[in-house]
Parts: structure tokens; sequence; C-alpha cells
């Protein structure tokens, strides 16, 4: 795929999700964009951080509070997660329903 194709194509994707959010919720589109901006900072944190596997955490943000699920190796890479996601900006709660996996 060629870097005009990508570009198109993220910024499509982009589009779609600022349109559709916030369908189930009460916000406005200012919210949606901030919450879809929380979202990728806080993604962007876990992936950085080495004690998290953060592509098997899912992280969706509403009005500002931040819900984490998933699958973890155990409860310290769940309190390392939810630590992370508390410190990113515009961050008012974390909702951690992440679930350890059994051995």
């Amino acid at each position: 795929m060629t870097l005009v194709k990508r570009w198109f194509a993220g910024l499509l994707s982009a589009l779609f999700v600022v349109a559709t959010v916030g369908c189930a919720h009460d916000t406005t589109v200012g919210q949606k964009v901030d919450d879809s901006a929380i979202t990728a900072k806080v993604k962007t944190a876990l992936l950085a951080d080495p004690d998290v596997k953060g592509m098997a955490i899912n992280v969706e943000t509403v009005n500002g509070e931040v819900q984490l699920s998933g699958f973890v190796d155990s409860q310290a890479q769940s309190a390392r997660a939810k630590d992370i996601a508390s410190r990113v900006d515009g961050v008012s709660r974390v909702v951690d329903k992440t679930s350890v996996k059994s051995k």
C-alpha cells in the first residue's frame, strides 16, 4: 500500500471513529475527540512499557474515564497498567477489568 493510500485509510478510519464513538453515550463531538486522544495516549504508554503487554490490553475512554480490559500474566501487570493509565493527562478515573491468565 502506498503512503498516500495508508494516510487516506488512516484519515477515513479516524473520521469513522470520531463519528461513531459516542453513539451510545450523551457526549459532545469535542469530548469524543478528547476521549479518542486519551485512548491513544494510554495505549501508547502501555505499549512503551516493557513490563506490560500492551497489545493484550484493550482501552476504552468515555468522558475521561478509562476502562482497561483483556488478559495479563499477573496481578502486578494489571496494577502497573492501571498506574500507567492513571498518569496520562486527561484521565479522570481508571476502571480495571483486566483478568489474570490462569496457568
